[in-house]
């Protein structure tokens, strides 16, 4: 696994045509090699946003799963922003994001603002705090099911090129593999039970980043990464971590001190 400790986006943006061959393999070696017995999923997919975000220019990313009775839900972002423009979607039933799961297909937003006809609820929402102007969404999908989808978000209007496109799906792909895992595929196990894992462990990520940011004053993307960070230099699962935060059996002071070492 790479070696990072609080960063969300592990890989720098130097000049693209030179070096967009080397961060991709970076990339994707480093996700094929966390994929072991015993892998902490939402890392998994956090480390996947954050190398989304960076090798396709984007602002922000996140990713949806659906819960077994099929609701999306949360479960990785890139910022606070990316989160709450997901959950903006979820709270209105329509977006961008939620139009990639219902259909299984790529959606495109080159310009958010002009999209009201089609989402006007959750438009006249973002529109609100036009953090970000145009969308990218893309399936993460099993023989042409959608389980969730993988997002990115622009501060500016413009279209995604072709090739980070391609890439995006096969960043998806990934997404894709880790949830599922190749045991339970080979093995014909119910796919509702690595999902809700997913989704509960996120929910209690959240507490314990709500619980970090009240003691500390940390932002909420400082509370995850000191999470994170704290996690690591452990050797903890970031699920247990944050469970022993909200039921007070680590002290939160502690934490953020030793993380941010």
């Amino acid at each position: 696994m790479d070696d990072a400790t609080n960063e969300v986006v592990p890989v720098s943006r130097p000049g693209r045509q030179s070096t967009r061959e080397q961060q991709v393999a970076r990339a994707f070696v480093t996700l094929a090699d966390s994929l072991v017995d015993d892998y902490d999923v939402i890392d998994l997919l956090t480390r996947l946003v954050g190398y989304s975000v960076s090798l396709l220019e984007a602002d922000a990313g996140a990713i949806m799963l659906a819960d077994p009775a099929g609701r999306l839900r949360q479960v990785a972002a890139s910022s606070e922003d990316a989160h709450l423009l997901e959950l903006m979607q979820l709270q209105n039933d329509e977006g961008p994001c939620l139009d990639c799961f219902r259909t299984a297909a790529p959606v495109t937003v080159p310009d958010l603002e002009r999209a009201s006809e089609r989402w006007p609820s959750f438009v006249a929402a973002a529109m609100r705090q036009p953090v970000f102007r145009s969308v990218y969404a893309v399936p993460l999908r099993l023989r042409g099911e959608a389980l969730g989808a993988l997002n990115l978000f622009h501060g500016q209007p413009g279209s995604m090129p072709v090739e980070d496109q391609v890439l995006g799906q096969a960043l998806a792909d990934v997404a894709t593999i880790s949830i599922l895992h190749e045991r339970a595929v080979r093995h014909g196990e119910v796919l509702n039970e690595q999902l809700q894992t997913a989704l509960n462990s996120r929910v209690i990520i959240e507490q314990a980043k709500g619980v970090l940011a009240q003691h500390s004053g940390l932002p909420m993307d400082q509370a995850f990464n000191a999470l994170r960070r704290y996690a690591r230099i452990n050797n903890l699962r970031l699920v247990d971590l944050a469970r022993d935060v909200v039921e007070r059996q680590l002290d939160p002071g502690l934490l953020v001190t030793t993380a941010q070492r």
